[in-house]
């Protein structure tokens, strides 16, 4: 590991904390926005700092900080990034800066509150990515659960929005047992392994864990442990109902949150997988049914959708499927391509939530019957719909396609059956996408308030050009993202091929 004398990453996760609180403090309304907006973007510069100390020719964790934190657990403040998690950290960032600004005159009461809690989730976020001891990742892995939590209670738009804020915790807190015990199975191990006793040689820190063998029988139960804790958060078949019943009550702005961050998903890439590699290869096929299964489920329920919200619910669902897909190919073409399309989330996922946000606003539904001619009176709004729809099923020149294609290409490498699934998943997105769209946006126009909705708006029009630039962008050119994280990747390949059975 190769770390730095200034606590940057620190700097990084606590800095939204203390926007939090200090909005939260601040009497005045308008100022306490301004204050949050500029916390946050303040937070964006310092992951591009991140970003732009990160040397992507080495696998070690970079940016290392280490401190004694409960000392007579062995429990430790470890931090640390590699190229699996480093470009998170600044797609993130902007995700909430994009979330601040499309809530900023959406939101009438408890403003201070409400944007504080978008800092607070943020801290939580980026600590999830960086953290490097087990309990460390525990801590901020359960701290976004109170934002997101109120976020969807308070401020939903749907009259079962309180509901949804349980079901959405009580299916995280379910899946946080499973994480917990998996971390204390691994940190007793380590004792056992070293002669030593427990509580005093106990360890969780990753690095360390990752150079411990796991006995066979540990190994299976420390995988189906760590795999059902993340199912729930990425989430994945029969684990994802709440996540089109938090879509549909909560607030457009968090839903594009929780369809653009899937932490879930990066669980089983950072921990799952190479915690317990020989159990990962001998049970590679779960991942591949759970997978695939997602995929087409997802992508099905997708097509009986007349509610734009609930469709991207269930897109997001089945793009999760097609991640999976490439996690369980194990080769290089469907990491690289799952990784990819994990940093894709949180541009073209969560930019069309926001724009059924704005729809919904505007008209006070998303149900197709009611959205008729759209494109006709709202050309710029259907521009970056169409722009990012095509993005989601992959249309070359976009960011999609890349991602869609490696993990495809590692699919159909690995098994005839895993890659025929990944093109039918592909096949489905697009017909989903595509009917609705002929649905909603074409047409002559039918309802009156079609005919008044006004186009975007200027502050609308540059939230979603950041995220539209950044998709042509790593469409035209994906070896920026590529190379980043080739390095790990490989490594992680490395891993698994290490400890095949």
């Amino acid at each position: 590991m190769s770390g730095v004398n200034f606590p940057l990453l620190s700097l990084v996760i606590l800095l939204p904390f203390l926007g939090g609180i200090v909005t939260g403090i601040t009497r005045d309304l308008d100022l306490a926005k301004t204050i949050a907006l500029t916390f946050a973007i303040l937070e964006l510069f310092l992951t591009f700092l991140v970003l732009q100390l990160f040397d992507s020719s080495t696998n070690s964790f970079q940016l290392t900080e280490k401190i004694s934190w409960i000392s007579l657990l062995n429990v430790e403040y470890l931090l640390g990034v590699d190229g699996i998690s480093v470009l998170f950290l600044p797609l993130s960032a902007l995700l909430t800066i994009i979330a601040m600004l499309a809530s900023w005159n959406s939101v009438n009461h408890s403003v201070r509150f409400h944007f504080a809690l978008l800092l607070a989730l943020q801290g939580a976020t980026t600590g999830v990515f960086c953290a490097l001891d087990m309990v460390l990742f525990f801590l901020f892995w359960e701290l976004t659960l109170p934002p997101f939590f109120f976020l969807i209670g308070l401020w939903g738009i749907g009259s079962q929005r309180r509901g949804a804020a349980m079901k959405y915790t009580l299916f995280m807190l379910a899946g946080g047992v499973a994480l917990l015990l998996a971390i204390i199975i691994l940190s007793a191990n380590h004792a056992i392994h070293i002669n030593g006793d427990i509580p005093q040689d106990l360890s969780f820190s990753l690095p360390v864990l990752l150079e411990v063998p796991l006995p066979d029988d540990l190994q299976t139960l420390v995988f189906l442990l760590l795999l059902f804790g993340f199912a729930v958060k990425a989430p994945l078949v029969p684990f994802h109902t709440w996540l089109p019943t938090a879509a549909m009550e909560g607030p457009a702005h968090i839903a594009a949150l929780l369809t653009g961050l899937k932490l879930g998903v990066y669980g089983i890439l950072r921990f799952t997988m190479p915690l317990a590699p020989v159990a990962a290869n001998e049970f590679s096929w779960i991942l591949s049914v759970f997978g695939a299964a997602t995929l087409i489920y997802g992508g099905l329920i997708a097509m009986r959708q007349t509610n734009l919200r609930r469709l991207l619910a269930y897109a997001s669902v089945s793009h999760v499927g097609m991640v999976m897909v490439g996690i369980a190919s194990l080769n290089m073409q469907g990491i690289q391509g799952a990784i990819f399309q994990l940093l894709n989330f949180t541009l073209i996922a969560s930019s069309l939530m926001l724009i059924a946000g704005f729809i919904h606003h505007r008209l006070g539904s998303t149900e197709a019957i009611h959205l008729g001619g759209v494109a006709s009176v709202a050309p710029r709004l259907a521009f970056f719909y169409f722009l990012f729809a095509l993005a989601s099923f992959g249309v070359p020149g976009t960011s999609g396609f890349p991602a869609e294609l490696l993990m495809i290409i590692g699919a159909l490498t690995s098994h005839a059956g895993l890659g025929a699934a990944a093109l039918a998943g592909a096949i489905l997105g697009a017909a989903y996408m595509l009917s609705f769209t002929r649905r909603a946006f074409f047409g002559p126009v039918v309802h009156q308030t079609v005919s008044k909705v006004h186009d975007l708006q200027t502050r609308e029009l540059v939230l979603l050009s950041i995220p539209a630039f950044l998709i042509l962008a790593f469409g035209f050119f994906p070896d920026i993202i590529l190379n980043i994280n080739q390095i790990a990747s490989e490594a992680w390949l490395s891993r698994l091929s290490i400890y095949v059975p």
